[in-house]
């Protein structure tokens, strides 16, 4: 592999990452929100509703 094939692969990384959709983001503190607010209502899953919003942030979007 030469470097600029690596340099491309690199990039063609990047893109896929930036392609990542907010509905397919962090979804194990998705599925843990969703079910609390479902169960408990959304008064009672502050901390889960943080944590998600916590990793959507650090995945870039802007929560």
């Amino acid at each position: 592999m030469s470097i600029e094939s690596g340099k491309q692969e690199s990039t063609k990384t990047n893109e896929n990452e930036k392609k990542l959709k907010p509905c397919c983001a962090c979804p194990e503190t998705k599925q843990a929100r969703d079910e609390c607010i479902i169960q408990r209502g959304e008064e009672h899953c502050h901390d889960l509703i943080e944590a998600h919003k916590k990793c959507m942030r650090d995945l870039g979007f802007k929560i």
